[in-house]
C-alpha cells in the first residue's frame, strides 16, 4: 500500500493545482489590461501561442514523468519551485520586459510547471484508486476534485480580499500562492512513489490515442471544458460592464465555486448508485438549463444571477469530479503507464482556455468594447452572446457525444 498522506493530501495538492489553472485566466488578462494597457487582442495572442507550444510540450512532458519516476518526489518539488517563481514574475514583479512579453515569459513557467505537476498528481492517483479497490476512482475524485474547487474559490475571490492591501492585491496573492505551494508539496511528501508506475516503454500516449474510447473520451472533454473557458475569459468583463456591478465579481465567483465544491461530493455519490455516465449527463443538462437565463440580464440584475451562479457551479462540480473519474477509469484498462496519458488531458483541459481567448477577445475589442469604460450597448450585446449563448450551445454538441459514447464498462 502507499504510505499514505492520504485522501486529505489529495484534496490540498488538487487545491494548488487549482489555484494556478483557472483563476489566472480569470485575473491576469484583465490585470494586464488595467495594469500596464496591453490590449484584448494581443493577450489573446499570447494564450493562444502558448498553448500552440502545449501541443508539443505536454506529451513531452508526460514522457519525462515517465523517465524520471524514481526520483518523483524531487521532479514535483522542483515543478512547484518553477510555479512559484512565474506566480511571483507575474504579479509580483513589475515587467523588465515589454508588458506582454513578460506576461507570455511568466505564464509559460507556470503552466509548464503546471502541467508537469498535474501530469504527476493525476498519475499517481490511478495508482492510489487501483490499491483502494472497487469505486476507488471516483472516491479519489471526489477529493481531489472537491480540494480544487476549494483552491479555484481561495484563488478567485483573493485578489477581491486584497484589494487595499500594501503594494497591491496581486503581489499577495503570489506570496499566498508560496506558502500553499510549500504545505500542499508537503502535504503530499508519501505519495510519490518511484514505483508507481511501470518502467518507460509499457505505454504512452500513442497507446491512449489507438484506444477508441479514450480519443472519444478526450473530445469530450475539450467540448464540455470549453463552456466553462468561455465563461472565465469573460466573467469579470460581464460583471463589471454587462451587469454594471463592480466590486461584486469576488463574492460573485466565491459563490459559484463555493457550490461546485459543496456540490462534488453529492455528484460522486449519485454516481455510485446510478452510474457515472447518467449522472454526469443530467449535470450537463442542468447546466444548459440553468445558464441560459444569463442571456436576459442587464445592468443591476446581480440577485438573479447569484441565482444563476449557484445552480450553474453546482453542474460544475458533475464535471470535474465524474469526467476525470471515467478517463481514470479507462486509463487502468489500456495504459497502466498514466502520467503520458494525463499529459494528453492536462492539454485538452487547457486548451480550451486558450481557444476562449483568442477567438473571444478579439471579438470584443472589434464590436468595441473596453473595459472599465462606458460600452455602447452593441457591444453589450456582444458580450452577453458571447457569456451566455455560446457556452450553451457548445454544452449541447458535448451532451451529444456523451449519449453517443459507450463508458458502460468503466463504471466499476
Amino acid at each position: 500500500m502507499t504510505r499514505a498522506a492520504g485522501l486529505p493530501g489529495y484534496a490540498v495538492f488538487g487545491g494548488l493545482l487549482a489555484s494556478a489553472g483557472l483563476p489566472i485566466y480569470i485575473h491576469a488578462p484583465k490585470f494586464y489590461v488595467d495594469a500596464y494597457g496591453v490590449s484584448l487582442s494581443a493577450l489573446g495572442a499570447v494564450l493562444f501561442v502558448l498553448r500552440l507550444i502545449d501541443v508539443v510540450q505536454d506529451p513531452a512532458l508526460g514522457w519525462l514523468a515517465q523517465r524520471v519516476q524514481r526520483f518523483r518526489a524531487l521532479a514535483v518539488a522542483i515543478g512547484a519551485a518553477v510555479m512559484v517563481v512565474s506566480m511571483l514574475g507575474l504579479f509580483a514583479v513589475p515587467p523588465p520586459l515589454p508588458p506582454a512579453a513578460w506576461f507570455a515569459l511568466t505564464l509559460t513557467g507556470l503552466f509548464s510547471g503546471f502541467s508537469f505537476l498535474t501530469i504527476n498528481f493525476y498519475a499517481q492517483g490511478v495508482q492510489k484508486a487501483a490499491e483502494m479497490g472497487s469505486g476507488g476512482h471516483t472516491r479519489l475524485a471526489a477529493w481531489r476534485e472537491t480540494g480544487a474547487l476549494l483552491g479555484v474559490c481561495a484563488a478567485a475571490v483573493a485578489p477581491t480580499l486584497l484589494a487595499g492591501a500594501p503594494g497591491g492585491a496581486f503581489l499577495w496573492f503570489a506570496l499566498a500562492f508560496v506558502v500553499v505551494a510549500v504545505v500542499s508539496v508537503l502535504a503530499m511528501r508519501g505519495e510519490w512513489r518511484g514505483d508507481a508506475v511501470p518502467e518507460a516503454g509499457a505505454g504512452g500516449f500513442a497507446v491512449v490515442l489507438r484506444d477508441s474510447t479514450a480519443r472519444r473520451l478526450l473530445l469530450i472533454a475539450l467540448v464540455n471544458a470549453t463552456p466553462v473557458a468561455v465563461t472565465s475569459t469573460l466573467f469579470l468583463f460581464f460583471v463589471e460592464s454587462r451587469l454594471a456591478a463592480p466590486g461584486w465579481e469576488g463574492p460573485l465567483l466565491v459563490l459559484f465555486f463555493l457550490s461546485a465544491a459543496a456540490s462534488a461530493p453529492a455528484w460522486g455519490a449519485l454516481a455510485r448508485r446510478f452510474g457515472r455516465k447518467s449522472v454526469l449527463l443530467a449535470g450537463m443538462v442542468l447546466a444548459v438549463v440553468s445558464f441560459g437565463f444569463a442571456a436576459r440580464l442587464g445592468a443591476g440584475d446581480v440577485v438573479p444571477f447569484a441565482v444563476i451562479c449557484v445552480a450553474s457551479g453546482a453542474t460544475l462540480g458533475a464535471d470535474m469530479t465524474l469526467l476525470p473519474a471515467i478517463f481514470a477509469a479507462r486509463m487502468a484498462r489500456v495504459s497502466p503507464d498514466a502520467a503520458q496519458a494525463f499529459g494528453l488531458w492536462s492539454f485538452v483541459s487547457k486548451v480550451t482556455l486558450a481557444i476562449a481567448a483568442v477567438a473571444l477577445l478579439p471579438i470584443l475589442e472589434t464590436a468595441g468594447f473596453e473595459s472599465g469604460t462606458d460600452n455602447p450597448d452593441s457591444a453589450l450585446r456582444v458580450l452577453t452572446w458571447l457569456y451566455a449563448l455560446v457556452p450553451c450551445g457548445l454544452k449541447c454538441v458535448a451532451i451529444a457525444l456523451l449519449i453517443a459514447t459507450d463508458i458502460e464498462s468503466e463504471e466499476t
